[in-house]
């Protein structure tokens, strides 16, 4: 249990009762009484050392993704709903927000999920969406990104947007100039499923062990710095719930995306897009980074190796 010299003892008491509560498996009395921190004033959040109580910040934070995917239908007008998932660095959200909404139109909406508001970056995505007039809406989730989970957060965003296209961005990159509009373009054909800034291809030679940048055009997978699917595929063909991390899951959604029979292209010419230090990858833990993304990559190879089926013609 984390240090609560601040908060009430009647707080800490009540949380001490849920973690109770939760260790007999009596989860709905653990939920009401999650419920009754929240009217004290604070959020109760669940670590490896027991509980954290922090202040109840001025948005709502649900409990769970459950409640997250129930939030939509969301900018249901919009063309492309640009979701993005915040596990920290409140200046990368801030930056990344800033630039989608300085360089799209009013038919892009930013739907920014919050897990945990690591380092204060909830509160970040607060403002954002209290001063962008629609443009960024705002969700929040008590679990943190490693908590709750990379493909379980993306599916959930997913669900909840109500735009005909998805696109999932990472804090990472940062629109320099409009590169959704032709992105978006390349679904003029009804073929497309999938597309965005960065396509890889199947290293054949390697018998499926590696992936090998590709050149623009049709491609078999698509880096999940940028991707954007059409999303009534996507319902039907998401990221692997099992992903926790984002490493291999992307080029196994785009595989999965593939297998409904659609195809992933990348367009043509550079885009105005670059990207800045990637947090989730460089200061991830590297036990658990390479643990979790083995782990996805080896159900890739169970589930589609040797199906050259799949991947877009060679030759």
């Amino acid at each position: 249990m984390s240090d609560h010299v601040d908060v009430p003892p009647e707080v800490i008491s009540v949380a001490e009762e849920r973690a109770r509560a939760k260790a007999d498996r009596d989860f709905a009395t653990a939920d009401a009484l999650r419920d009754r921190i929240a009217a004290l004033g604070y959020v109760v959040t669940d670590t490896s050392e027991g509980f954290q109580l922090t202040p109840k910040p001025p948005y709502e934070v649900a409990p769970a993704l459950a409640a997250v995917a129930a939030a939509g239908p969301l900018a249901r007008e919009a063309t492309c709903v640009v979701g993005l998932l915040v596990d920290g660095w409140p200046d990368d959200v801030e930056r990344c927000i800033r630039a989608v909404v300085d360089n799209t139109g009013p038919e892009i909406v930013v739907v920014a999920l919050d897990c945990g508001n690591v380092g204060g970056a909830g509160d970040m995505v607060h403002r954002l969406a209290q001063g962008s007039a629609g443009r960024v809406i705002e969700l929040h989730v008590s679990g943190t990104l490693a908590q709750v989970g990379w493909g379980k957060a993306i599916a959930a965003l997913l669900e909840a947007s109500g735009s005909e296209f998805f696109a999932a961005m990472d804090l990472s990159t940062v629109l320099d100039g409009d590169a959704l509009g032709p992105i978006l373009s390349v679904f003029d054909d009804p073929s497309v499923v999938g597309s965005g800034w960065r396509g890889v291809d199947v290293d054949l030679d390697d018998n499926w062990r590696s992936f090998v940048d590709a050149e623009p055009g049709e491609v078999d997978a698509v880096l999940g710095y940028l991707i954007v699917v059409r999303r009534s595929t996507a319902l039907t063909a998401g990221p692997h719930p099992k992903a926790v991390f984002y490493r291999n899951a992307d080029m196994e959604w785009s595989l999965a995306l593939r297998e409904t029979g659609g195809r992933l292209v990348v367009p043509v010419g550079p885009l105005p897009v670059h990207q800045e230090r990637h947090h989730g990858y460089h200061d991830s833990e590297p036990e658990y980074r390479d643990r979790e993304s083995r782990r996805t990559f080896d159900r890739l190879l169970q589930r589609f190796r040797g199906r050259t089926d799949l991947l877009r013609p060679r030759g």
